[in-house]
């Protein structure tokens, strides 16, 4: 547990940087500081290991102030990860992530045991713990950076913009493997970012800064979503945040329906269709590969020539991703696959407006009666 009390950042001459924040951090959760630029969410990030020290109030952790502790040491029981990975260039990737374990007194020979281990966590082949920063691309370092604040196991994890300098792809690549190592490490994370997006993704909670360094809301993504507090958080997380809020509502519901596929290696042979001028490219697997027109079925001849599909859809997955899928799809048709990425059928966008429809419903008379 980290809690902020009455904390006050301020610089001479200038208003505060972090104004009275008073917030309570849950143990073993994803925190998202998320706000415009100057809002001070990277300062209160490091007044926690106090890289910046607080002008005044009081910062816990597990009950203890941290002032109480060198500084020093105080980082050295966090692990730490920055925008820029922050790797140093002489030394190769294993070195680099026994870094601390080597400052906190471990034999050379046990931390990069460690580090060799902690590839394999972070998603990174063996072969690279020998190569140097310079040799990887961004979101391979980006990795080792998460490699390194882990190596000394730590039960706290700051994480300062750390996949903001990467491209969307890998960047959504580095949220789901962060998602992944939280399941299975449960550690206590604090996570800076200015994107609303990255915030609802990987928060438990998510706490809005506002310019001047105050706090304006801190509440589960799903509730800022839906309930802003003002119009400074309703401003800043946007006007589709109706469409985000789709995120937390469950979509097993959608009706799958079976459509028209044919292989790419046998073009001119479908299987029987429902109803629709499009036909889905699937290869010998049954996992697609984009939209055939009818029209043109006969003249195609690779799969190349097939239209891309759009976004897919997994049994269960939520609301949004179900009708992102139909959305984004050429035929307005959503793909669904099951865990292996072979084609089950296709959902309809109106039908799933329909559960929207229905869930909004549920939500205000659950609501009035809470209110009653």
């Amino acid at each position: 547990m980290i809690q902020f009390r009455g904390v006050t950042k301020t610089y001479a001459g200038t208003q505060p940087a972090v104004d009275n924040l008073s917030i309570a951090i849950d143990r073993g959760a994803i925190t998202v500081f998320v706000g415009p630029s100057g809002c001070g969410k990277t300062t209160s990030l490091r007044m926690i290991n106090r890289m910046v020290e607080p002008t005044s109030g009081t910062i816990l952790l597990d009950g203890a102030d941290v002032q109480g502790r060198k500084a020093a040491e105080l980082r050295r029981s966090m692990g730490y990860v920055m925008q820029s990975s922050g790797l140093l260039p002489h030394r190769s990737v294993l070195d680099n992530i026994a870094t601390v374990p080597r400052l906190n007194g471990v034999p050379r020979p046990e931390a990069r045991a460690r580090a060799a281990e902690l590839l394999d966590v972070v998603g990174l082949a063996s072969v690279l713990g020998k190569r140097y920063p310079g040799e990887l691309s961004g979101g391979q370092q980006q990795r080792v950076g998460v490699a390194r604040a882990l190596a000394a196991d730590p039960p706290v994890l700051l994480m300062d913009e750390p996949f903001s300098a990467v491209d969307p792809v890998v960047r959504g690549e580095l949220q789901q493997e962060l998602l992944r190592l939280q399941r299975d490490l449960a550690k206590t994370i604090v996570f800076v970012t200015h994107d609303i997006d990255e915030a609802t993704v990987l928060g438990d909670k998510v706490a809005v800064f506002a310019v001047g360094g105050r706090l304006a809301q801190y509440a589960t993504p799903e509730e800022i979503l839906r309930a802003p507090v003002d119009n400074f958080v309703a401003g800043f997380v946007g006007r589709d945040r109706g469409f985000r809020h789709l995120s937390f509502q469950d979509g097993t519901g959608v009706p799958i329906h079976p459509i028209e596929t044919i292989e790419v290696e046998r073009l001119g042979d479908p299987t029987v269709s429902v109803r629709s001028p499009w036909t889905l490219a699937v290869d010998s697997e049954g996992r697609p590969h984009g939209w055939v027109p009818q029209a043109r079925r006969a003249d195609v001849t690779s799969q190349a020539e097939a239209v891309p599909g759009g976004s897919l859809y997994s049994r269960g997955d939520t609301l949004r991703r179900a009708l992102d899928a139909a959305l984004s799809s050429p035929s307005g048709l959503g793909v669904t696959v099951d865990d292996d990425g072979r084609v089950v059928g296709v959902v309809r966008a109106g039908e799933v407006f329909e559960l929207i429809e229905q869930a909004r419903l549920d939500r205000g008379r659950a609501d009035h009666n809470t209110a009653v």
